[in-house]
């Protein structure tokens, strides 16, 4: 489901909402964990999951195309671990 498909089907199961305040929660909410995640905090849904940031440290790694050794420094990266609710509803069928 992309952005705009979630925001499509947010305003229609709120039909008492005008698209575009349906579109600028949405984006609020992105922007809101995008802006924690970069501050290095950890933003938690209940029931959906967790997001958070995780270091990962610098090292050599390889040119697929050459072979040849590169050096990857050190970055940040997103992580997310899903819900315990989320992961029962996937996972019973």
């Amino acid at each position: 489901m992309t952005k705009s498909e979630l925001i499509q089907r947010l305003a229609e199961q709120n039909p008492h909402l005008y698209q575009r305040d349906v579109e600028r929660i949405v984006t609020t909410v992105f922007e809101e964990i995008s802006e924690a995640l970069a501050r290095g905090q950890r933003v938690e849904l209940r029931g959906f999951g967790a997001f958070s940031v995780k270091r990962r440290d610098a090292r050599v790694g390889r040119n697929p195309r050459t072979g040849e050794s590169v050096q990857v420094t050190e970055k940040s990266v997103p992580f997310f671990k899903t819900g315990k609710q989320l992961r029962e509803r996937l996972n019973t069928q």
